[in-house]
């Protein structure tokens, strides 16, 4: 095989290395290929091996644990006296439904693309692709609301502890702000950094609840008149122990963000150290590492969520949970307060701040992980969307706007945190049961099955309760699309491949023709392809267009693959045929393709090729929608233009002729 890369990186980016120091620290990164792009920041460089499994749990943990400072107020809210019960319905689907799911999906895709990557393989075409920004929509709107939303909830409990400067009471929304951008400046100085400040976080933020809930506990056990108390207004509420079951069933699709951050942990997978032996096809260590990740955040987890939801509910008055009490959102830090004294509380308050506002840099990382994974390859976003940190200033101005739109207020965002945190769940668990079934585990089947079954009921419900959460979902994956498709249409006319290689067949027709003189390279749709086919082209294009007689031709033959892809690496095989030599090639878009053939033929040869065409008939606009949504249409300028963009010079672009 023989080739070399054809170049497709704008040419801005050549001037990274000149006298541009600003623009090559922001498109630093650009050149790596997304197929490889293991999150933050490109793939790393050789002396870079990762990060060991707990330091990357670290960074999902933010989210995910972060979820304690108001996941007891949520689940006081909504279940009551039960909300020991629904919590423990939570744990339940938590330990054998969601952590069974997810490290099936670490296994399925391991370098970070999740269950979109597994779920794109199911849809052909441009069905697959929509599909892909469908659910990259519900992965923005849960990733982008996890950053506005939990600095939001650090804001309100800055302004809520009694020792916070009176300039700072209904600054809500300037906090919130400050702490957005005090979250990008991180991920614009490096990756490194956020690990650092995330393991630092969780553990300060997981020995203080240590600390609350062993004080809660003890207090509990030397005051048991409060579990009767518990017991007895519980028992009284609800006649049987199936009816407080029922109840609990019924109302723990609400305490669903308890289970946020799995979606996280797997996308950050590629940081995951794994093993020495480990490869791109077989990473299996980094495969058992992410699964210890998920397994160990998942149990301790679910024990802060059970021992939280019984000291807060036993301990803390009904009236305290609504709006405008004092346990309201802060449950945890309610009891700090209580029994531990101001000073300790307010530690507590600080670690919780710190903890809510970088629970976003879980969700950070996620979206610079997938970004560049799917939409440049799809050719839906500007080549530039590969770098990272020209991505970090584009979300911090969407987390601005958001926070702007919703006031900074918790509430409102909470259907769409929801609504985005269940479905990548239920495409989790549904690609999960696909996965297992094509396997032929029947058991397991029908275990993912069920989960798949209680992910949806908890989405329908969520959904039914809060459609605000849909519609903003909406707007995301609107935008996507939109967003999407206006740069598809505005890249359309790039060089569109990754390389162009010659079989030995291909590479002697095209070394013999040659030697004869510049190539003369006919376009030819592939029909019957018998003789009659080849003597007539080859009639028709030497007495419209003057081919100079006895000159050899080389006909070139393209085939469509999937028209939805962007990009497509170019084998080009040879064949001789009724004494006509022939080049097929199969490619994503016919016209792009001809053009990066010929790139190639000239790079080999050394001299310009001239490439013949037929004019179809036609009506324009239809000819550029089957270009853009088909791959071909109206060949001939369309080759052209993308020979204009790719050669600004005139002089060694290759010519094209039509006839």
């Amino acid at each position: 095989m023989t080739g070399t890369q054809v170049e497709t990186t704008p040419p801005e980016t050549e001037e990274r290395a000149g006298a541009r120091p600003w623009r090559a620290w922001l498109l630093e990164g650009l050149s790596e290929q997304s197929a490889r792009h293991p999150g933050p920041h490109g793939t790393p460089p050789a002396e870079h091996k990762g990060h060991t499994w707990w330091r990357v749990m670290c960074l999902t943990g933010v989210d995910y644990f972060s979820t304690l400072g108001y996941q007891p107020g949520i689940a006081a809210l909504a279940a009551g006296l039960l909300s020991p019960l629904a919590t423990l319905v939570l744990v339940a689907l938590t330990l054998l439904g969601a952590l069974p799911v997810y490290r099936r999906v670490a296994k399925e895709s391991p370098h970070g693309e999740g269950s979109i990557h597994m779920l794109e393989r199911l849809l052909p075409w441009w069905a697959g692709k929509l599909f892909v920004l469908v659910l990259l929509g519900f992965a923005a709107t849960d990733f982008m609301i996890t950053i506005t939303l939990s600095a939001a909830d650090a804001s309100a409990h800055v302004v809520e502890n009694p020792f916070a400067p009176h300039w700072m009471h209904d600054g809500n929304v300037w906090i919130t702000l400050v702490l957005v951008a005090g979250l990008g400046a991180v991920f614009l100085k490096g990756f490194r950094e956020a690990i650092r400040v995330a393991v630092v976080l969780v553990a300060l933020y997981l020995a203080l609840n240590v600390v609350v809930l062993a004080t809660a506990v003890w207090h509990v056990t030397t005051q048991p008149v409060v579990v009767d108390d518990w017991w007895s207004a519980l028992t009284a509420e609800h006649a049987s122990p199936l009816a407080m079951i029922g109840v609990a069933l019924l109302v723990f699709p609400k305490l669903a963000l308890g289970m946020s951050g799995f979606e996280t942990g797997v996308a950050v997978m590629p940081q995951v150290r794994g093993d020495a032996t480990d490869t791109y096809e077989n990473p299996a260590g980094r495969i058992r590492d992410t699964r210890k990740l998920l397994t160990t955040a998942a149990l301790t987890m679910s024990g802060f969520l059970l021992i939280s939801s019984l000291a807060t509910t036993i301990l803390i008055p009904v009236e305290q949970f609504e709006k405008g009490g004092e346990a309201n959102g802060r449950a945890l830090a309610y009891l700090a307060h209580e029994y531990l004294g101001e000073a300790f509380g307010t530690a507590y308050d600080v670690s919780t701040i710190a903890i809510l506002w970088f629970a976003g840099a879980s969700a950070l990382a996620g979206l610079l992980n997938l970004v560049p994974r799917y939409l440049p390859r799809y050719g839906m976003a500007p080549e530039w969307a590969r770098a990272v940190r020209p991505l970090v200033l584009l979300f911090m101005a969407i987390a601005v706007t958001v926070t702007v739109l919703f006031n900074a207020d918790v509430d409102a965002q909470g259907g769409a945190y929801a609504t985005g945190v269940l479905v990548l769940m239920l495409s989790a668990s549904f690609a999960s049961t696909i996965a297992v079934h094509h396997r032929g585990h029947r058991a397991a089947t029908i275990g993912f099955g069920t989960v798949t079954a209680v992910f949806a009921y908890t989405l329908v419900v969520n959904v039914v309760e809060r459609p605000d959460g849909l519609k903003i979902a909406s707007l995301f994956i609107v935008g996507i699309l939109l967003t999407s498709f206006a740069s598809r249409v505005h890249r359309a006319f790039e060089l569109r491949a990754a390389t162009v290689t010659f079989d030995e067949t291909a590479a002697r027709l095209i070394d013999e023709t040659a030697a004869q003189g510049p190539l003369r390279v006919i376009a030819n749709e592939p029909d019957e392809r018998d003789e009659q086919e080849y003597r007539e082209k080859e009639y028709s294009q030497r007495e419209e267009t003057h081919i100079p007689d006895g000159r050899p031709v080389l006909f070139l033959e393209v085939t469509v693959r999937d028209s939805s892809d962007f990009t497509a690496d170019l084998s080009v095989h040879g064949e001789e045929r009724y004494g006509a030599r022939i080049l097929r090639v199969q490619g994503a878009v016919v016209p792009n393709t001809i053009a990066a053939v010929l790139m190639e033929l000239r790079a080999r040869t050394g001299q310009v090729p001239h490439a013949y065409f037929n004019w179809t008939e036609g009506h324009p606009l239809g000819h550029l929608l089957r270009f853009l949504v088909f791959g071909d249409g109206e060949v001939a300028p369309v080759t052209r233009e993308v020979l204009r963009r790719a050669e600004p010079d005139l002089t060694r672009r290759p010519r094209i002729h039509v006839g």
